[in-house]
């Protein structure tokens, strides 16, 4: 997927890539800018508690960091956004900047992803996946683990191009 091209990593997307990664990439945007809910475990996942035994502390550390860091993550969400094709398939080009807010826009989607689908450390994916064929190849969950399985294999091959230019 992603290759090193001089002092960039370079990938083409398909069609149906282009649009997969928008939507990851604008629902990744709509969590954090429709009101967040830190009762939402996707919320609770990507804002985790810094002091986990002390929720007044974490509450305060949050009230002076999260602002930042959610316009951060919408950013970098936003970078996605900005380096796919218009329409169609086409080519991504990112600079060592570019790909790393990629790298972690890509992180947030799959922790996104990863809670809801109540994937953990212990999940076999492929287990998991051939599991949700079986009850029913159609289903939702069958795309969203092939999505998220999608996510980790392009996360895969632009942590291996990235090294190469920084």
């Amino acid at each position: 997927m992603f290759r090193r091209s001089g002092g960039h990593c370079v990938a083409t997307f398909a069609y149906d890539e282009v649009r997969v990664l928008k939507k990851v990439a604008g629902e990744v945007v709509g969590l954090l800018t429709d009101g967040m809910d830190h009762t939402d475990p996707v919320v609770s996942r990507l804002f985790p508690d810094i002091y986990p035994d002390s929720p007044e502390d974490s509450q305060e550390f949050r009230l002076y960091t999260e602002s930042d860091l959610k316009t951060a993550k919408i950013d970098q969400a936003g970078a996605i956004l900005a380096a796919l094709p218009d329409e169609g398939e086409g080519e991504v080009r990112l600079d060592g900047e570019a790909a790393e807010a990629w790298l972690m826009a890509i992180n947030d989607a799959r922790l996104a992803m990863g809670t809801r689908l109540d994937i953990g450390a212990e999940t076999d994916l492929s287990d998991e996946l051939d599991q949700a064929v079986l009850e029913d190849p159609g289903s939702s969950r069958v795309f969203q683990l092939s999505v998220y399985a999608y996510l980790g294999y392009l996360q895969e091959s632009l942590l291996n191009a990235l090294p190469e230019i920084k």
